[in-house]
């Protein structure tokens, strides 16, 4: 009979090591879900912008509708300042665990054109998620204007050069650009007037003191409903709904010309393939529901609900559109 003989030290050891190495495998293998459910905590929605605007209403609303999706609060937080790179700085160094989320806006693919440095980098930082929404601009005049339509604009820009002036919210905005994208199609010069914000450019351009603007349809569009302003053109690819009765740009001479404000939901690169799906899945089901289609009647604004692919497609086209917007125009912030 053969003696037993007890294991060494070092034998069990290795044996135990081997165990702890295969149980390790086995639950980095398991999916997200499975090692812990997520979400099991509240999640953070940063919104790079003040309190009160467009990106931070549809923020609210979103966040509003994923906390019942998810079964966990979702809390707005807002960090504006530096054209909303100091909030999306802050997302792209969080954790890629799923709780930190960021709601952005047109600036997020002009802001790596407009500034010299980020403190992040746009395309490899963060992991697009969806399209929420999109807001076309309206190409307005006083009403008391003598231009009736964008062929007299660009009559008037041409005879002469520099006279006719365009307001916007400030500069590097959606709406310096899309005058800046349609001096450029039009092959037109006019100039830029820049103001603190998208209220008072309005009030000035109503009281006649500059004469164009390009503006969201929901801060410009009771203006025009009113007979304050009148609307030239879209800037939409198509005529819009509500808005059938005004041409777009690139029916009215300017072939090609499209310009959306938009909102989209991002996280930070790394964030778990599971936790995107997820957040993808049941952002587009909120876009998609009826509750949700009605409140963005309301506002005025084009619910979208993209997938993860067509979002990140749309975020390069938007960037590679505004660089070289940026690049001809000579814009820059520092």
């Amino acid at each position: 009979m053969r003696k037993f003989e007890p294991k060494r030290p070092a034998a069990l050891i290795h044996q135990a090591l081997e165990a702890i190495t295969f149980a390790c495998l086995a639950v980095a293998a398991l999916p997200v879900q499975a090692q812990g459910a997520w979400p099991d905590k509240p999640i953070k929605l940063v919104v790079p912008y003040p309190a009160g605007g467009n990106a931070d209403n549809t923020a609210r609303l979103l966040a509003t509708q994923l906390s019942g999706r998810l079964g966990q609060q979702v809390v707005v937080d807002n960090r504006p300042g530096g054209s909303g790179t100091i909030g999306a700085a802050a997302v792209a160094k969080a954790a890629p665990d799923g709780y930190t989320l960021l709601l952005d806006a047109t600036a997020f693919t002009v802001n790596p054109s407009l500034f010299a440095k980020l403190p992040y980098d746009a395309a490899k930082d963060f992991a697009p998620i969806s399209l929420v929404l999109q807001v076309p601009l309206l190409m307005v005049v006083p009403a008391s204007s003598p231009l009736q339509s964008v062929a007299d604009l660009a009559t008037a820009a041409r005879a002469q050069p520099g006279r006719i002036t365009y307001a916007s919210a400030g500069n590097g905005g959606a709406q310096h650009l899309a005058g800046e994208l349609y001096k450029q199609g039009a092959k037109v010069s006019m100039t830029h007037i820049p103001y603190r914000g998208g209220a008072p450019a309005l009030t000035d351009l109503i009281g006649g003191q500059v004469d164009v603007m390009f503006s969201a349809t929901t801060a410009s569009g009771p203006f025009v409903k009113s007979g304050k302003l009148r609307a030239l053109a879209i800037t939409s690819a198509r005529r819009t709904e509500g808005w059938e009765q005004v041409p777009t740009l690139a029916e009215s001479g300017v072939p090609g010309f499209q310009v959306n404000e938009w909102n989209g939901l991002f996280a930070p690169a790394g964030t778990p393939q599971p936790v995107l799906q997820r957040l993808e899945a049941e952002t587009r089901a909120i876009v998609a529901s009826p509750e949700v289609k009605r409140r963005f009647a309301e506002l005025g604004v084009q619910g979208v609900g993209s997938s993860a692919q067509e979002f990140a497609a749309f975020v390069q086209a938007e960037a590679a559109q505004w660089a070289r917007v940026i690049r001809t125009s000579g814009i820059r912030m520092d």
